[in-house]
């Protein structure tokens, strides 16, 4: 809240801006009070990739918020991890996976998730590889 000189009361709604940054927007405005991604419960690891869908049916732009279109654009580019996505677009982790997963709902993203550790080859194999090409 900032104080008003005139009356040295505070003016109401005033915590809600930067002199510097502008108006601030909370994060549960962004994603409409929710914390989880979508109805399906899907969880979005920080290493997921994100593609943008060339088979997505069309969506209204009005349909979409601007951190959607944020989120578009940056996948439009180029595939990006969902910590890339969030670090670009300059919102916290948890606002962006609540927004992917409206993007995936509405068929908009693609999500490749990342390779369990169990089904990762053990560390031995690899080394025993890596020997087996050096002795050629």
């Amino acid at each position: 809240m900032t104080e008003n000189p005139g009356t040295g009361a505070w003016e109401p709604g005033s915590q809600w801006y930067d002199g510097e940054a502008g108006p601030l927007v909370r994060p549960y405005a962004m994603t409409g009070g929710r914390t989880q991604p979508g109805p399906t419960g899907v969880r979005f690891d920080l290493i997921a990739l994100v593609t943008l869908d060339p088979a997505a049916p069309a969506i209204e732009e009005a349909a979409l918020g601007p951190e959607h279109r944020t989120l578009i654009e940056l996948c439009r580019a180029e595939t990006q991890s969902v910590a890339e996505l969030a670090a670009d677009a300059d919102l916290p982790v948890g606002v962006v996976r609540v927004l992917l997963g409206d993007l995936l709902e509405l068929g908009c993203v693609v999500i490749s998730r990342p390779v369990p550790p169990a089904h990762l080859p053990d560390e031995r194999i690899l080394r025993e590889v890596i020997e087996g090409l050096r002795a050629l």
